[in-house]
Formats: structure tokens, sequence, C-alpha cells
């Protein structure tokens, strides 16, 4: 317990800090002597002519396309490294075990110079098309964790389907995805948390303020020519990890049951 509280006071700083007063952020007390609520309100409504509701339905709008496409890409193709036989089969799969070790960063300027040619930056195009064809933040990752719990699926189940006229397509839709719905779950946990995190690539290729996720929006409040209001930001820093906590705790049971799964059936 006096571990956890120690782990937590960070926390509980952050807290305490988002109801101060800048004169009081170098205070050692760990809350206000008065409670400046008025840092969510104003932080609300800081930026010009918009309101972090704007922001927050924008990282919504993005998250949710790349959540979509990317787990119907990656469980699409780990279907097919699990059930299908193709030419050079193990090699791709090798390919794709290489690119894990891959750090991100290295592909970040190709991939600008790409988007840029076709007109795509200050779009969310480049964080749907990456993920719907099976690639973007994680994309290895969450193929690698569906082919191993797909594998551990009987292939009775295909034969049985298969002689009662069933399609490829209709394997993977009536049978595969049902029953990796854990590991469905995990993997849209992981890409929802990665995604609504990343500041770097959404610094990188969005340039609107109208079209400003919220981990943009924060940093408006840093002005190097003026007083940062701390107050109004840690406010605004720590509403933007409630969706997060949010949908983890909601999503847990599932989480911890595809981490499970996959760790004894993998």
């Amino acid at each position: 317990m006096i571990a956890s509280v120690i782990m937590m006071y960070p926390v509980f700083w952050w807290l305490g800090a988002s109801l101060k007063s800048n004169d009081e952020m170098r205070s050692p007390s760990l809350f206000p002597e008065t409670f400046r609520w008025s840092n969510y309100t104003e932080g609300w409504i800081s930026v010009p002519n918009y309101h972090f509701g704007v922001f927050y339905l924008n990282t919504f709008e993005l998250v949710a396309g790349v959540l979509f496409t990317s787990v119907i890409s990656c469980s699409l193709v780990a279907f097919a490294f699990a059930r299908l036989d193709f030419p050079l089969r193990k090699v791709w799969f090798a390919i794709l075990l290489v690119t894990l070790m891959l750090p991100t960063q290295v592909t970040i300027v190709p991939q600008y110079v790409m988007f840029n040619k076709l007109n795509w930056v200050n779009t969310y195009l480049p964080f749907y098309i990456p993920h719907l064809l099976a690639g973007g933040i994680g994309g290895p990752f969450f193929i690698y964790m569906l082919v191993q719990f797909i594998r551990s699926i009987p292939r009775e189940l295909d034969e049985s389907a298969k002689m009662d006229g069933c399609s490829w397509f209709g394997i993977y839709w009536r049978i595969i995805l049902p029953l990796t719905k854990p590991a469905l779950v995990t993997v849209a946990i992981y890409c929802f948390l990665w995604n609504w995190d990343d500041f770097f690539g959404q610094l990188l290729y969005i340039n609107s303020v109208d079209k400003y996720t919220v981990n943009l929006a924060l940093k408006l409040f840093i002005d190097s020519q003026g007083t940062v209001p701390w107050g109004q930001m840690l406010a605004m820093s720590l509403l933007s990890v409630v969706p997060a906590v949010t949908i983890f705790f909601l999503a847990q049971k599932h989480f911890v049951e595809g981490i499970a799964s996959g760790a004894l059936k993998g």
C-alpha cells in the first residue's frame, strides 16, 4: 500500500495542480489553499473561436476510424497467415516479424514525403490508410497476436464449415471472428490507447486548428512570449486521459481474457 501511494503521488499532484493558480504552482503543498474550479471552465474555452468539445470530437473521429480499419485489416491478414496456404507464406510471415523490430521513426520521412505528394497532409487519411492496409501503429504486433490466437482454434471447425458450403470469407466472418472476440477486444484497446496518445504523428500531419486533436490543443497553452496558464493546461490534460481510462476499465474483463488466452494458447 505504501508503494502504491508513492506511485500514485504524481497523479495526486496532477489533480491538485489543476486546481491551483500560477502563483501556487511552486508551493510544496499537494492541494491549493483555494480550489480554482474555474481552471476547468476557463481551460475548456481557452482557445479563441474553439472549445475543447471540438477537439474531443476530432480525436474520437480519428481514433474510431483507425480502430475500425485496424481491427478488420489485421484480423483478415492474421486469418490468411493462420489458415490459408499461399506461396512464400513463411517468408512473408518472417518479414512481418522483422518489422516488429523496426522503429516507427525509421519510416516517418518516406511516409511523410509520400503522403505530401498525395496531398493527404492536414487530413486524417495518413492515419486511416496505413491501418486499412494492416500497417500503422502496432499493426505487425496485432497481426502476430491474432495469428497465434487463430492457430489455437481447431481446424475441424473449418472443415465442417466447408462441408456446409461455406467459403473462406464465410469461415472468417462466421467462425473465426466470433471465436477471436477476446483477442479482438485486446487489439481494439491497444489501438485506441496508442492512437489516442499519439502526439508526434498528429503533430506531423495535422496543421489546421479546426482539425486539432486534444493532444495538439494542449500545446496551444504554451506561449513562449507570455504567461502559461498552468492550472488550465493541467486541468485539460487531466480531462484528456478520462476517455482512455474509462475505455480500459469498461473493457478490462475482455482485455485480461484476451491476454491470458493468447499466453495459454499461443
